[in-house]
Order: C-alpha cells, then sequence, then structure tokens
C-alpha cells in the first residue's frame, strides 16, 4: 500500500500546471500553486515553534483555501482537527479546546462569534479567506507569520519548483488527523485517524474508482466529515482530479447547475439527494394511468427506462461513471426503479471511525438492499450464531479502523470488543458471496412486548415511500409505535387536498402501511410534523431529539 502523500507529491510533480483546487464559480489553484502555499506555511509553522504532532484545526466553509490549509499541515506532520463550521460557537470553542489545538484556520465571520478566552492553548488564528492574521496570542507567532513570505522568497529565489516537493512517506502509523463526531462540549469523541487509515481509503478509491488529471468532481459534502474529506478531496485530488468546492451545502438548481458546467467523472451523495430528485422529477411521471401499463410492457418498458437514465445521467452532467451513496440505506422502491434503469448507482458502507469506508461494490456488482463487500485490508465479522441469516452486529477489524478516541479512554475502551474488533453499533447479515445487509442500529431497535426485534428504519421506508411523505422517524411511545411524518404540504395544496382531505390521506397511509407490516410492527398512529427533520451534517435524522 503506498502513502498517500508520496500519491500526492507524485501528482504535483507530474501535473504542476494542472487545476488541482476550484470554487466554483471563484477562484482556483494549480498543483504548483497549492505546493507553495503549502510551504510558505511549513515555513510559517517551523518559526512559530510548531512541532509534528501539534494540533492546527480548521474550521470554515469548503472552499479551495480549506484544501489548502488542510494540506499544508497533514503534510507538515501536525495532526489536522477539522470541525464542522456549522457547530454551535460554543461547541467549536470547546472542541478546539479539547483538542488542544495550536493553530485555527477559521472564516473571518465565524472567528467574531468565537472566544480566545476559552481556547488558551491557542497561539493564533488565521483567515481561510484571504490567509491574513486574524488573532495572535504570542508576538513570536505573529513575527514567524509577517517573515513567512520573505523567508520563503530568500529560500527561492528562482522560484518554487517541482524539484522542491517532498512530502513525508515514513509516518503510516502516526495520527494524521481528530474528527470529531458531534458538537457535544461533554466529553467530545474525537476519532483519531492514522495516516495509514487514510491510505488505504485512498488506495482503494484509486483502484476501484479510477480516475484521471483533467477530470472534474464536486465536492459538496463537509470537508470536515470523512466521507466528504477522503472521496471528494484527498482521494480524487491523488488522481489528479480538478476538485471543485460549493462551498455551502447548495441548493437543488446550483448543484445541477455545477454538474451540467463541470461534467464530473463521479458523483458522491447521500441517499436523500437521490430520493428527493427521483421524487420530484421521475416519480410523477411513473405514476401517470398510461405509464403505470406501458412500465410493465416488455420492450416498451425498456425504453422507457432508457429514457429516464439518460435524463438522469444528463442532469449529472453526461459523464458520470458512477454514483456512489453513503451515509444511510436507499429507500427500497426508489433502489428498485434504480435497477430497472439500470443507473450506474451503488451504495457503500462506513462510518468516521473507519476512515471513513468499511463496505463497497462496483455498480455492476451491486446487490440490491446491500451496501457492498467488505474492502481491501480490513475483515467484517457479524455477533451472531448464522452471520448469513441471523442478525448481529457489524464488527470490523483492520487498518482503515480508528486508533481511539481522543482524551477519551472509556469510550475507546467501549467501542472495541476484548479481541480487538470495532463495534459498529450496525445490525445486520453477510450473505455467502460477503455482500454486507444492514438491518438497523442497535440503539434504534425497538423490542416489542413479545420479544420481537423492530427495525424502524424498515417501517420507514415503507411510509416513505407514500405519497406527500417526504421523510418519516418510527419512535416507541409507551410500547406503542408511532410515525413521525413530515409532509409535502405544498404537493398536497397543489392537488387541491384541504385539512379534511390531508386527515383522510393520512388514514390511507397507515393502513397502506400497516397491511404490509407483520402484526407486531404495525403502527398505531401517524403525527405529521410541521418542520423537516433536524439533519446531522451528513444528513442522517438526529433521531434522539424525537424519542
Amino acid at each position: 500500500m503506498k502513502h498517500y502523500l508520496s500519491r500526492l507529491e507524485n501528482i504535483v510533480k507530474s501535473h504542476w500546471d494542472g487545476k488541482a483546487l476550484s470554487n466554483f464559480k471563484g477562484e482556483s489553484f494549480t498543483f504548483g500553486e497549492t505546493a507553495a502555499y503549502i510551504e510558505k506555511f511549513h515555513i510559517f509553522f517551523r518559526e512559530a515553534g510548531i512541532q509534528k504532532g501539534d494540533k492546527i484545526a480548521v474550521c470554515a466553509r469548503n472552499s479551495a483555501r480549506w484544501a489548502v490549509c488542510f494540506l499544508a499541515a497533514n503534510t507538515y506532520g501536525a495532526v489536522t482537527v477539522p470541525i464542522l463550521a456549522d457547530f454551535h460557537p460554543e461547541s467549536i470553542n470547546a472542541l478546539v479546546d479539547h483538542s488542544e489545538s495550536k493553530l485555527l484556520f477559521t472564516d473571518t465571520d465565524l472567528w467574531k462569534k468565537l472566544d480566545a478566552a476559552k481556547m488558551p492553548l491557542l497561539q493564533a488564528a488565521v483567515s481561510v479567506g484571504d490567509f491574513s492574521m486574524l488573532y495572535c496570542r504570542d508576538g513570536k507567532v505573529s513575527e514567524a507569520f509577517g517573515k513567512a513570505s520573505s523567508i520563503f522568497s530568500s529560500m527561492y529565489p528562482d522560484g518554487f519548483s517541482v524539484a522542491d516537493v517532498s512530502y513525508p512517506s515514513d509516518n503510516g502509523g502516526d495520527i494524521a488527523l481528530i474528527n470529531y463526531t458531534s458538537g457535544t462540549t461533554s466529553a467530545p469523541k474525537g476519532v483519531m485517524i492514522r495516516y495509514d487509515a487514510l491510505s488505504s481509503n485512498i488506495e482503494f478509491g484509486l483502484e476501484n474508482m479510477p480516475c484521471s488529471p483533467g477530470e472534474n468532481i464536486v465536492s459538496m459534502l463537509p470537508m470536515a466529515h470523512m466521507y466528504g474529506m477522503v472521496f471528494e478531496f484527498l482521494y480524487p485530488l491523488c488522481g489528479g482530479v480538478t476538485v471543485n468546492f460549493l462551498g455551502k451545502t447548495p441548493t437543488p438548481a446550483l448543484l445541477l447547475g455545477a454538474m451540467a458546467e463541470l461534467k464530473p467523472y463521479l458523483v458522491i451523495t447521500v441517499p436523500l439527494v437521490m430520493e428527493k430528485i427521483f421524487k420530484s422529477s421521475v416519480q410523477p411521471v411513473l405514476r401517470k394511468p398510461l405509464m403505470k401499463v406501458l412500465v410493465h410492457v416488455p420492450v416498451v418498458n425498456s425504453i422507457i427506462f432508457r429514457k429516464i437514465r439518460e435524463k438522469l445521467m444528463s442532469a449529472f452532467g453526461g459523464q458520470v461513471r458512477s454514483l456512489i451513496m453513503g451515509g444511510a440505506a436507499l429507500n427500497p422502491e426508489v433502489e428498485s426503479w434504480f435497477m430497472k434503469f439500470r443507473l450506474p448507482f451503488t451504495v457503500g458502507y462506513g462510518m468516521t471511525e473507519g476512515a471513513p469506508l468499511f463496505g463497497y461494490a462496483p455498480w455492476q456488482k451491486f446487490v440490491p438492499r446491500s451496501c457492498g463487500r467488505k474492502v481491501d485490508r480490513i475483515d467484517v465479522r457479524i455477533d451472531s450464531a448464522s452471520p448469513s441469516d441471523i442478525v448481529g452486529e457489524i464488527q470490523v477489524k483492520g487498518v482503515n479502523v480508528m486508533a481511539g478516541y481522543y482524551k477519551n479512554p472509556e469510550a475507546s475502551a467501549a467501542a472495541f470488543t476484548a479481541d480487538g474488533w470495532l463495534r459498529t453499533g450496525d445490525l445486520g447479515v453477510i450473505d455467502k458471496a460477503g455482500n454486507i445487509f444492514i438491518r438497523g442500529r442497535s440503539k434504534n431497535m425497538i423490542l416489542s412486548s413479545n420479544g420481537q426485534n423492530i427495525y424502524p428504519e424498515e417501517i420507514e421506508a415503507l411510509l416513505n415511500n407514500q405519497p406527500y411523505v417526504v421523510e418519516s422517524v418510527v419512535v416507541d411511545r409507551a410500547s406503542r409505535l408511532v410515525g413521525l411524518v413530515y409532509m409535502d404540504s405544498d404537493r398536497m395544496a397543489a392537488d387541491g387536498l384541504d385539512e379534511a382531505a390531508a386527515d383522510s390521506c393520512l388514514r390511507s397511509i397507515l393502513a397502506d402501511v400497516n397491511k404490509d407490516l407483520p402484526a407486531y410492527s404495525r403502527l398505531s398512529k401517524l403525527e405529521p410534523q410541521e418542520q423537516p427533520f433536524e439533519k446531522t451534517p451528513k444528513m442522517s435524522i438526529r433521531r434522539f431529539l424525537y424519542q
């Protein structure tokens, strides 16, 4: 397995003038320009007394300069601490302090909301927007920052060149970054990821999702989460791809506009995005009376499915070789239609603690309802008497797995079994061919009064297939199952449904879902929600808020 920084060094040298990082409709940097900025920051770090292993936090909106800041710290040998800019300022204060970060790269407007007094180890804050100094506690650090450019000029009087680029590749077992899984201020869980765990994921990406210099990818997921960082940034960059940042969470119009212009070779997303596209642009067509008949007519349905596929692929720029979803399960009905369209999609499996990938299969080999097979350099087991048909916890071991939680030995110990396997907290099975099927989260599982295991995700999948249901959460209320549903009120109004008709619609949905469920897991009622469910940055519903 090759160290990803060796791959990065090679691609920088071989594609010096190629575009590496770009803000959509904004500034961009070539590989050579990126390398020069990295070197300037290395000089600043050294002059400021930053040692390898010291912590450097990055908390800002996604951008090309965010990427430069991350790469500068990462190639220096510092432990990078990416923090979501969406966290509450008090949480950011607490995480910078907990991580013992000495430097912070952040947005100017965000810095105004933070409190340096609550980050006593922080020596300086630097603007991601223009690389200016926002704050400095130590005069030595301020002096180092001020003279870094002149030192750079004197060190490279003829300009920084290909021959001057050198990144470490002998530190695979060292901690590369600490990724916080939430913004909590009490006993935070900072996942410690080694360089070799990143290398393993990046190597897997390059081998199984090959890419070429000059190709584009659109980065829309949070860079402070492992999924977006590794597969929308580090892996494609190491392959010479231009990484295009959309900044804040894009509107559908912005996203599709960017896709049409940039024509990415790969789309990394979450199921919710694909489900919304299906419900808004495909499902209405399929529900037309004539279409309901035609989709069951051989030959004719093939033509219809091909046309739908072409329309969807065109919306993503027309050059996408694969659509990869992760972070949650794909709605089974949507998945079934995508299979009929022969859409080149697959669903992967992973978590922050896996840096992030555990399961993947190319779309040609993807098995419906699965989330791929175990990836290279890890092992997966099911903690049950019969892993292929009795649900048990999915446990993982291998190079991708974290080193533990930073300064949280209790959580670290609880995360692993006595024989060293990571407890994922996910429940599932593995078939004879090695395909992983997730049934739900162990903490979400509901135990019925007669001892039956109920997986709310499976009921929610049925609810989400119903007309007008945007999303749902199933909860246990005094041993009775209740479905919380967020309805598409705009569409209901457009279809002329008044309040009485809306109530009738809910009763119809309840009856329709319950007829497909065993008696022990039927819903007692539905409760409409006025607002969409609150989400994590990776678009998972914050279920604990609705228990």
